[in-house]
């Protein structure tokens, strides 16, 4: 099991498909995603990783997290959040995920906090019908009807449908396909709507029910891990091509002069 990462949604658009079509995605932005701390099962008793997102002032930082951030020798972080991995998935402390974490045609589960609506009434947040809207009903045509029973039991059980707070709860949304990614940017275009406002945090990782027959990076794609991989070419390309020998090539060129003479 490797981490997920910590987006934030920008909104809604939609990409051409080769044959026409248009498909709705909506644009999760990674921007300097990296890991804060980890969780062993010898200190923690589980394994995980935190990973923080975003830049916050110091001043609005506490000084516990404060030290927690300087412990890490990163910069305050906006939103924290933690994954559960493997051992094998384990990532260094203060090392940047980038948004090819994840692999266009594969699967994602994804995680946020659905928009608020105040105090909605029992049509608009359970779908009730409502009242006849004829002769006979009072100016209750919205209301939801009786609630409770008679003397026995006499009271409201827990979980009934009722008027109250609607919206503002975490929302999971599954098998969502990873249209496509832009490492540059930052970039993850998912097909479909996530729940959320836009600008929330929210949490993408692999799919927990479809499992995805693609190569995944493991343990994570490292923003920059690809320079590295490139400096052993530009070496052995010096070291076949060396520095032209012009010294010697005079020598040559001067005893051949000389015999001719």
């Amino acid at each position: 099991m490797r981490t997920g990462l910590i987006a934030q949604k920008v909104g809604m658009s939609r990409v051409f498909a080769d044959d026409g079509r248009h498909i709705p995605v909506t644009v999760l932005k990674v921007d300097n995603c990296q890991v804060v701390a980890q969780r062993t099962e010898e200190k923690d008793g589980y394994t995980a990783i935190q990973l923080g997102i975003g830049n916050a002032k110091v001043k609005r930082v506490s000084k516990a997290m404060r030290g927690h951030f300087a412990g890490a020798k990163v910069e305050p972080k906006r939103r924290l959040e933690e994954f559960r991995v493997t051992p094998e998935g384990l990532v260094e402390v203060g090392a940047q995920l980038s948004a090819d974490h994840f692999v266009a045609g594969q699967y994602v589960d994804v995680s946020g906090t659905s928009i608020g609506k105040g105090f909605a009434g029992a049509m608009k947040r359970h779908g009730f019908s409502g009242l006849r809207a004829s002769h006979g009903v009072s100016i209750s045509h919205r209301s939801h009807g009786s609630t409770g029973q008679c003397q026995d039991p006499g009271r409201v059980f827990k979980g009934k449908k009722m008027a109250g707070h609607m919206g503002d709860v975490k929302v999971t949304t599954q098998n969502l396909e990873v249209v496509s990614t832009d490492s540059a940017r930052g970039l993850i275009l998912v097909k479909g709507a996530i729940a959320g406002s836009k600008g929330g945090f929210v949490r993408i990782f692999d799919s927990v029910k479809r499992e995805n027959a693609m190569e995944l990076p493991f343990p994570a794609a490292l923003l920059g891990a690809e320079t590295p991989a490139e400096e052993p070419q530009v070496e052995e390309a010096a070291v076949e091509v060396p520095a032209e020998e012009t010294p010697a090539q005079e020598v040559l060129a001067d005893d051949a002069e000389t015999k001719e003479e």
